[in-house]
């Protein structure tokens, strides 16, 4: 777990992992996208503009949802939601925000929607995939206590480890998975204020703790690498939707549409395979609270996703073709 990679002299700001690889993912997609788009993009400089419209839409988007998915954090301080730099992002969040602010720029250019929105896709899983990467050296969205030989062990003080040695009465769990002494909790809190149940930190713990957290039998239980299935997974998605929009440019070109592939089917598949793929990964993910029968609010959003996309698609099977711009620029 490497959630700060490098601190910055002088001003000793650092940079966390989570943000470099969004940026990461974010110039990925932009890549694809542009490389995707050339054929019907009137000025390429739109695309590069509604990348960072969406870049900035993504990072308040990921931040307002995990502000309101963990309010509790935040109640007794307003000023802590501006403290983006410790920390704190959805990424389904910032997902959902980017896509409405590119969406609006496209109207509002009154550009190809259709033909924007299957490209976007495609760039959108791609830029996910890197994005879960930054979560895994965070070390949130973690996943549940497994036996299977490539668990991860995350290290003492980490999300994981902090969700392991409590009950967890919002998931359902009555008993810690791991059963922490009393004397590893207790600590002077930023406020000077002595809270019993807080974990210590490592280097307030004795020799003999340390080693016990380490590789004794108080080290975190071995977790589902949830962040990795995720990135995996999103790379699989983003090439399935390539392979799709393919099969949609040669059915436009051909003048014949079978089912799925007129402009805009590719994006309403992005939210059927995300929101299936989101489900199911939630089934071993241990950090998101139940909201109703036992499903979080991820899972909710990914049934929401699947039939919004589901009926994208019907829908669009049933419009007309999107026309392309008469002239549409060449790649120079």
């Amino acid at each position: 777990m490497h959630p700060e990679l490098i601190e910055i002299p002088f001003v000793h700001l650092t940079v966390k992992s989570y943000g470099l690889m969004m940026v990461i993912g974010f110039l990925a997609a932009v890549t694809v996208i542009r490389r995707l788009s050339r054929n019907f993009t009137p000025d390429p400089q739109h695309i590069t503009n509604a990348a960072l419209y969406s870049l900035i839409a993504g990072v308040v988007g990921a931040r307002i949802f995990f502000v309101v998915h963990y309010w509790e954090q935040f109640q007794d301080d307003l000023l802590d939601v501006f403290a983006i730099w410790r920390g704190g992002l959805e990424l389904l969040g910032g997902v959902v925000l980017a896509i409405a602010v590119i969406f609006f720029y496209i109207w509002y250019h009154k550009l190809p929607l259709r033909h924007y929105l299957d490209v976007l896709a495609v760039g959108l899983l791609l830029a996910l995939a890197f994005g879960r990467i930054g979560c895994f050296l965070n070390g949130c969205c973690y996943g549940k206590p497994t036996t299977l030989p490539w668990g991860v062990r995350f290290p003492y003080g980490s999300f994981a480890y902090e969700s392991q040695v409590r009950p967890d009465p919002e998931r359902g769990r009555t008993e810690a998975h791991l059963h922490l002494p009393d004397s590893y909790f207790g600590y002077t809190n930023r406020e000077n204020e002595f809270v019993p149940d807080l974990l210590k930190p490592k280097s307030h713990l004795t020799p003999q703790q340390r080693k016990e957290v380490t590789s004794g039998p108080y080290r975190c239980l071995p977790v589902h690498p949830t962040q990795l299935y995720t990135s995996v997974s999103a790379v699989f998605l983003s090439l399935l939707l390539y392979a799709a929009w393919r099969r949609a440019r040669r059915a436009e070109r051909a003048g014949a549409y079978p089912f799925a592939t007129k402009p805009g089917s590719v994006f309403g598949m992005m939210f059927v395979v995300y929101g299936v793929m989101r489900f199911l990964m939630e089934l071993l993910r241990d950090d998101n609270p139940f909201e109703v029968d036992h499903l979080t609010i991820a899972q909710l959003l990914g049934i929401a996703m699947v039939i919004f996309g589901a009926a994208l698609i019907v829908l669009l099977a049933r419009a007309k073709p999107e026309k392309l711009p008469a002239s549409p620029a060449k790649n120079h």
